[in-house]
């Protein structure tokens, strides 16, 4: 059937508007902020186990808006919330099969965690893990859950710097040790069978130390895993404002990771690759897996580094869960998506790193 010339124009104009339907009037709303309504989000549970649906519908952090100013505040704080974690350190250390030894490198003060059955492949490997807690949490041992659990489900060495925080040391002492570290295991194993690893704060720290690494012409380590990392201290991000309440773990971005971020940072430009890793040149980085959830704050984080990675012409695979809020994939070793996720964390080292 043949169309008039007309008749044919109008179905064009309304097949773009099918596509765009905004097109027409994108000069008006270029920009424009866009209200949400209130809304009631259920729990998920598709393929989500009722552990995890437990986590997904706790309520918000109670301690989601400390705003402590100072290192000494925040180490009180950080104290106190260790009691509780440390009294089920050993606990999960015997549900993973591992052991733990504290010691120094090169000055530094590390945990050494061991399998007691270390893979065949993995026996020439070692994980470097950078602890999270926004730069100022989880000192000491109280830092080393997520490195037990990888340890125990990826059958490898781990060693964690237990790095100096506020009020000890402030920006970027933690980027310092760990680099120390680095350096030292460099002088007796090849850094493609080293890997760096790490969650919030200490996904962000992973990024940071291999920016630094490459700034002192350091080989890069063979592969990263950056969790949910805190890679832009500035608060930029969609989700940042779309997971706004609806994240349990960090609720808000002007709420207590920043307050911390503040203060280790002080007075540091916040923009600094070395606090905002994003906007770091990420060109010759190892193959990096990223791990995130649909509710996370830092989401947009994630996504912003999978995105600057692949620019940047690196290997990165993207791991995003439904429903999970910041880090609860690595909340409790006994929940079955932490064995999903630090045996994916796990493959992804054994494909990249050298035998």
């Amino acid at each position: 059937m043949k169309l008039t010339t007309t008749r044919s124009a109008s179905l064009v104009l309304a097949a773009a508007m099918m596509i765009s339907p905004f097109a027409a009037n994108a000069d008006e709303t270029a920009l424009a902020p866009r209200k949400v309504p209130a809304k009631t989000l259920q729990v998920p549970t598709a393929d989500i186990s009722p552990g995890m649906q437990k986590f997904i519908a706790a309520p918000l952090n109670p301690a989601w808006n400390n705003q402590f100013s100072t290192g000494a505040e925040w180490r009180k704080f950080a104290d106190h919330q260790a009691i509780k974690i440390n009294a089920g350190i050993p606990d999960m250390m015997q549900r993973m099969n591992v052991k733990m030894e504290r010691s120094t490198i090169d000055g530094v003060r590390v945990y050494t965690i061991t399998p007691n059955e270390i893979a065949p492949e993995n026996r020439n490997r070692v994980l470097i893990h950078e602890h999270g807690g926004c730069y100022v949490l989880f000192p000491g041992e109280t830092g080393a859950t997520e490195a037990i659990m990888m340890a125990g489900f990826g059958h490898i060495k781990v060693i964690m710097p237990d790095y100096r925080m506020p009020p000890e040391a402030y920006f970027p002492a933690p980027i310092d040790d760990g680099i120390t570290v680095y350096k030292s295991l460099l002088k007796t194993m090849s850094p493609k069978n080293i890997g760096i690893f790490g969650t919030s704060a200490g996904g962000a720290l992973t990024l940071e130390i291999t920016l630094r690494a490459k700034q002192l012409g350091l080989p890069l380590p063979g592969a990263l895993g950056s969790g949910t990392p805190m890679s832009d201290a500035t608060m930029v991000g969609d989700s940042f404002y779309t997971n706004k309440l609806v994240d349990n773990v960090l609720v808000s971005p002007t709420g207590f990771c920043q307050a911390a971020t503040v203060v280790y940072a002080k007075g540091h430009d916040l923009k600094d690759p070395l606090l905002s890793p994003v906007y770091g040149d990420m060109h010759g980085f190892p193959p990096t897996i990223l791990t995130t959830g649909t509710r996370d704050l830092l989401l947009s984080n994630t996504v912003r580094v999978h995105r600057a990675l692949h620019r940047a012409g690196v290997e990165a695979d993207l791991e995003v869960y439904e429903g999970q809020s910041h880090a609860q994939y690595q909340f409790d070793d006994r929940v079955p998506e932490a064995k999903e996720a630090f045996t994916e964390i796990g493959a992804f080292f054994d494909k990249h790193l050298g035998k």
